[in-house]
């Protein structure tokens, strides 16, 4: 049974295996983003705080990609979805924070959200051979991440960017919490 808290957030089980737990923590923390993100309008995604060009369009963009990055081009070895795979990334490192601001919240949602349900599609179909089963695509030093690593690195950076996402959502509307 899966418990919501008054957020709408999945909590993460208190007495489960391995995989349920982290798969568990990355949901709730996906969730949070959510949370943070939610009923604003496009001058609400496109807040700054202090010197950061930092918004919550761009963490949404931003964190499509990630999903995208670790769990299809990563994982699988796949190329990289619509729209990440018409960019040069080279001529524009930051492509996905600076061009959340030309999108609308329902774009930067659904890229968002297409990009999770891939994430655990793919998770889903590698799962059954358990958490140490190693990507397919090596990284440049020869390392070959395993689908436990992707997933605590997920946790880490949903965790790192909520406390982004926390601050400048205060900024907007003064809304708080975890």
């Amino acid at each position: 049974m899966t418990i919501v808290d008054e957020q709408g957030r999945p909590e993460p089980p208190v007495d489960a295996d391995e995989a349920a737990t982290l798969l568990g923590f990355l949901d709730y923390h996906r969730a949070t983003l959510a949370w943070k993100c939610a009923g604003l309008d496009v001058a609400g995604l496109r807040t700054t705080v202090a010197s950061s060009k930092m918004t919550l369009g761009g963490l949404l963009k931003h964190l499509a990609y990630v999903e995208d990055h670790w769990f299809s081009r990563v994982l699988f070895d796949r190329p990289r979805a619509a729209p990440f795979d018409a960019v040069d990334w080279t001529a524009t490192p930051d492509w996905d924070w600076d061009s959340a601001a030309d999108d609308t919240p329902e774009q930067l949602f659904g890229l968002w959200e297409d990009a999770v349900a891939r994430s655990r599609e793919s998770v889903a179909k590698v799962l059954e051979n358990g958490l140490s089963q190693p990507a397919r695509r090596p990284w440049p030093d020869g390392l070959t991440p395993s689908l436990r690593w992707i997933l605590v690195h997920m946790v880490e950076e949903y965790s790192r960017h909520n406390g982004h996402a926390d601050l400048i959502r205060e900024s907007i509307d003064g809304r708080t919490g975890e």
